[in-house]
């Protein structure tokens, strides 16, 4: 983050009532949001549209942010929804066009060998959701939001025990769905 100081200090202005701080924080977290959601969508529109989300959710439940844990770890686990829901709403969309037998430019989200491993993440955390979706939170806190032990348990609101039990059952059960792509 430009200034992480800085951030934690807007951002509690924010949560406080501040509007200035708030335009403020916004415009200081843009890029960083931007790079955060490039991790989880490969295709810089893709990640462009979901960090507009995040943005706008950071400014609509600002109020929310209460500064038990640093701000970065609230804003970390809304980029990570953002990108989730972006990635929903594309396979949504991919299903519900019609076959279409011109043939199309290449999609950069498939063509890319990097991208392809980002998608196939994307497809293997909304399986995990569908069958277990409790190893959910201790996976994306921890491996893709990178929030050590203690901080991804407390943002998971579950003890530290139990946050390391679910991330190794996580990661057993995600591994064969990214090896097999």
């Amino acid at each position: 983050m430009a200034d992480a100081t800085t951030a934690e200090e807007l951002a509690r202005l924010a949560a406080a009532g501040d509007r200035a701080a708030l335009d403020r924080l916004l415009t200081v977290l843009r890029p960083e949001v931007v790079r955060r959601c490039g991790r989880f969508l490969p295709c810089r529109e893709d990640a462009e549209e979901a960090a507009q989300d995040v943005l706008l959710q950071v400014a609509r439940h600002i109020g929310g942010f209460e500064g038990r844990s640093r701000f970065s770890t609230w804003l970390y686990t809304v980029v990570a929804n953002c990108c989730r829901q972006k990635y929903r709403e594309l396979r949504r969309r991919a299903a519900e066009q019609p076959a279409v037998e011109v043939p199309e430019p290449a999609d950069p989200r498939t063509t890319s060998v990097i991208a392809g491993s980002r998608i196939d993440l994307l497809e293997a955390l909304d399986q995990l959701e569908r069958e277990h979706p409790h190893l959910v939170a201790p996976l994306v806190y921890r491996d893709l939001c990178q929030l050590d032990y203690a901080e991804a348990a407390e943002r998971a609101g579950i003890p530290l025990g139990t946050l390391k039990s679910r991330l190794h059952e996580a990661r057993r059960r995600v591994r064969p769905w990214l090896s097999a792509h």
